[in-house]
């Protein structure tokens, strides 16, 4: 009977997991760039009992869970700062608080200090991974190849200035993974070599790949699994409750 509730509460686990998955793709549908989170991979472990196999199994995850790659809409909306990389590839950003990471959002601003940022406020940084510093400037242009180009504020209109190289990397044959503050790294923690192999486009915005009506779908299926998880562990405790009832010495 307690093989039963084990396998029960293990699978309930299990959906809570995904549960959270689906829920935070949902909560992140709207922001540009975002990869869809997918379920950690695992694998079946048999508990042993004084070096006996058991017939009790769990799930166990390996290594850290993976995002889907698929290419996000593209959007134009009619802002000049905005780009998208339209290629496999990232680019390299500086978070607020954390080491280098990958990303492929482009509503680009400039902040306070003169620094291109995206919508996170996370710095972009250059082909030398260092962050990309812009003169006050009346228009922007950005080439395919990820050239920058300004026309400063004193000179005239059309006439652009090249001021940086956007960082770029393909990630050719990377493994890569989301680690817990939601970047986009290698699992060890550190970022490919840049190559500038990646073609961006201006003035349109990737937005993020979750399918909200496939996950929409598939949160309604896991919530109804989990219910009917809690439903079995209830008929075991029934069982074992009936069980225990037909094993009651009778009273005289």
């Amino acid at each position: 009977m307690d093989r039963m509730i084990h396998t029960a509460l293990n699978t309930l686990k299990n959906l809570h997991d995904v549960r959270s998955t689906t829920a935070n793709n949902l909560s992140s549908v709207d922001i540009p760039g975002f990869r869809k989170d997918l379920p950690n991979d695992g694998g079946t472990a048999f508990i042993q009992s004084m070096d006996q196999a058991s017939a009790r199994a769990m799930n166990l995850e390996t290594g850290k869970a993976g995002f889907s790659t698929r290419q996000g809409a593209l959007r134009q909306l009619g802002s000049e700062m905005d780009i998208a990389v339209v290629s496999d590839g990232y680019l390299y950003v500086q978070p607020l608080n954390g080491e280098i990471a990958l990303s492929r959002r482009g509503d680009l601003s400039i902040d306070a200090d003169g620094f291109l940022v995206n919508g996170a406020q996370e710095r972009i940084l250059n082909e030398n991974l260092e962050p990309i510093e812009l003169p006050p400037f009346a228009e922007f242009k950005l080439s395919e190849s990820g050239e920058i180009s300004v026309t400063p504020l004193d000179a005239p209109a059309g006439q652009f200035l090249q001021v940086d190289f956007l960082g770029t990397t393909s990630a050719t044959d990377e493994r890569l993974s989301k680690g817990l503050d939601g970047q986009i790294r290698r699992p060890d923690g550190s970022v490919p070599a840049p190559d500038q192999q990646v073609k961006v486009a201006q003035g349109v915005l990737e937005a993020s790949n979750v399918d909200t009506v496939s996950e929409l779908i598939h949160s309604i299926e896991t919530q109804r699994q989990f219910e009917m998880g809690v439903k079995f562990i209830k008929l075991a405790e029934d069982i074992d409750r009936g069980g225990a009832e037909l094993m009651r010495l009778p009273q005289n």
